[in-house]
């Protein structure tokens, strides 16, 4: 489970200081795990406001800590925690840009053509393959262990991921990756491309060519990748990605 940090709690309804809120907790879903001193020099804020609105934050169950990934020798002490969007934040913000986001594709598609709707799709995926590519390929070409490593770094921005071996029926000689939560859910009911832009970066990613079999977008209650291993000896076993896990 995540830690949760005690601080004082401060709460302002002025509208300026919603307007910083919402800018905090969008910066922490498009970087987490951030750290508070990070995200102050991100946004121009002071050490004392980043900590007024995380603590905000943290008291309406938004955002949550979570170990920061780390590089070369571990140092002795308390591992470094930096700040993610919980379930429950990343819940909020897609109420909030689901509407404005589906008027903003739409005139696209009318002004455009459904070709750029696609584009756009690929253009956002690109920038979350580009953050994961550098951990997988410190675990070498093997597709299972790349695809224990994209779980954890899909987990670890709330995309509730898991992995599961399949060892019979016509889809043996594999596993699932399962992801119980999309922040692009309902835009991507009206416009798969969503959906087709992360399967195929999955496969760059994995280096094997996966099947997406479900959707929360279509209605099933977890987006479900097939992931063939047929090159490999051995199923591997499930995998639920623990807090700053890098198996």
């Amino acid at each position: 489970m995540a830690d949760r940090f005690t601080v004082p709690s401060v709460q302002s309804s002025a509208p300026a200081d919603a307007s910083t809120r919402e800018r905090v907790l969008r910066r922490i879903s498009e970087a987490g795990p951030i750290t508070a001193l990070t995200l102050g020099e991100d946004l121009g804020l002071t050490d004392t406001a980043i900590r007024r609105h995380i603590d905000g934050l943290l008291a309406d169950g938004l955002i949550e800590s979570r170990a920061l990934p780390t590089s070369g020798r571990r140092r002795r002490g308390r591992p470094a925690r930096g700040w993610v969007v919980s379930t429950q934040g990343h819940s909020v913000l897609s109420a909030e840009y689901d509407d404005l986001a589906g008027e903003v594709l739409r005139f696209l598609e009318r002004t455009a053509g459904p070709g750029a709707v696609a584009a756009f799709a690929e253009q956002r995926v690109a920038e979350l393959e580009a953050r994961y590519v550098k951990e997988l390929d410190e675990v070498g070409t093997d597709p299972v262990e790349r695809a224990r490593v994209l779980v954890d770094a899909l987990a670890r921005d709330g995309y509730a991921a898991s992995l599961r071996p399949v060892t019979g029926g016509p889809s043996a000689g594999g596993f699932q990756l399962c992801q119980g939560h999309c922040p692009v859910q309902h835009v991507a009911a009206e416009f798969p491309e969503f959906c087709d832009a992360e399967t195929e970066a999955f496969s760059r990613l994995l280096g094997v060519h996966v099947q997406r079999l479900a959707t929360l977008a279509q209605g099933d209650h977890v987006c479900t990748t097939f992931i063939p291993v047929t090159a490999v000896t051995g199923t591997p076993s499930t995998h639920h990605p623990t807090e700053g896990s890098h198996s």
